[in-house]
């Protein structure tokens, strides 16, 4: 009797253990779900996309300027979207002009940093930066708030006013 008393003892001692790792996976199933849920209602706050690392269109920019639309887009948490590269491939890179739509208008833009890995010796950023222009092509804000790369001096021709609102280079 005390060998099946032991033997009923490690059936139940089985079907518990069986039972305790169900409970288990169905716990971790339903932890997972609930992390997913919670991690998709954090982007969808912002974006349901991912930052790009090259620029082209509907790529989200960072305004990088002190101009009041570029400051006023951050606090309600909508970025610029490139709408438009002025170049026949259709790719930005740092120094060339996009139009973008920030806060319902149209707006001309120059890219002053991008996450895309560029030719040695140029720097690469955490975000695609850009400063907002006017039709004229002046910088709306009056200061630069990030470095800008030195790459930007060799095409000083078309952007001496915003080398000129810089304070730091990179």
């Amino acid at each position: 009797n005390f060998t099946s008393g032991i033997g009923k003892v490690r059936r139940r001692v089985g079907r518990a253990k069986m039972a305790l790792a169900r409970s288990l996976t169905s716990l971790q199933q339903q932890l997972q779900q609930v992390l997913h849920v919670q991690n998709s209602c954090v982007t969808r706050m912002f974006s349901t996309t991912d930052p790009a690392a090259a620029i082209y269109r509907m790529t989200r920019l960072r305004v990088v300027d002190n101009s009041t639309l570029g400051e006023e887009s951050v606090k309600r948490g909508k970025p610029p979207r490139v709408i438009h590269v002025y170049k026949k491939n259709g790719i930005g890179k740092v120094g060339d002009k996009v139009l973008v739509a920030i806060m319902g208008q149209k707006k001309k833009a120059l890219i002053v940093g991008h996450k895309m890995q560029g030719p040695r010796m140029t720097p690469k950023f955490d975000s695609n930066n850009i400063i907002l222009l006017e039709d004229t092509g002046n910088p709306t804000g009056t200061r630069i708030k990030v470095p800008v790369p030195s790459l930007l001096r060799a095409k000083a021709a078309d952007q001496a006013k915003v080398l000129a609102i810089a304070s730091r280079f990179i």
